[in-house]
């Protein structure tokens, strides 16, 4: 066996349970962050977030399924929020499943177009730091990614 195998085997475990971790920790975050009222739905209305202010941001989730990957104007928003997180310091993740981010945030409920949740932003609900465990869980697996040069994880959610 090679060290390049042993590795291998260590290492797929410890990333699907790294990755599971991190998809509990995003619920737990969005449900919190929608009790706050911290949480801003849709592409458009996260947009103007940023563009106003950038440093009450303090996560970013983008999300699209396997049809929205050919929509290209969407992907381009993806790009362009991308490197306005990366620029300003705000954690940034994919989800592939828009239908479970729906039932995690309820779908309709956010101001705006309803059921829009390619973008997700999470804010500080007033100007301490908001001290939640799973922002501080998916702050850490995001450093760890992006040592690892993965800017944009994809978590999986759990069901």
């Amino acid at each position: 066996m090679t060290l390049e195998e042993v590795r291998g085997q260590e290492t797929i475990p410890e990333s699907t349970a790294r990755m599971q971790s991190a998809g509990k920790a995003l619920h737990e975050l969005l449900l919190s962050a929608q009790r706050q009222g911290c949480l801003t739905a849709g592409v458009y209305e996260s947009a103007k977030v940023l563009n106003v202010d950038p440093d009450n941001v303090t996560f970013c989730v983008l999300a699209a399924d396997e049809e929205d990957e050919g929509d290209i104007a969407l992907q381009i928003h993806f790009t362009l929020i991308q490197a306005f997180c990366c620029e300003n310091d705000i954690d940034i993740v994919r989800v592939g499943d828009v239908q479970r981010l729906a039932a995690i945030v309820g779908a309709g409920d956010e101001a705006g177009a309803p059921g829009d949740l390619h973008c997700i932003l999470i804010s500080n609900p007033n100007e301490d730091a908001w001290k939640d465990p799973a922002l501080e869980k998916l702050s850490l697996f995001c450093e760890e990614s992006r040592s690892v040069n993965d800017w944009v994880p994809s978590i999986p959610l759990p069901e």
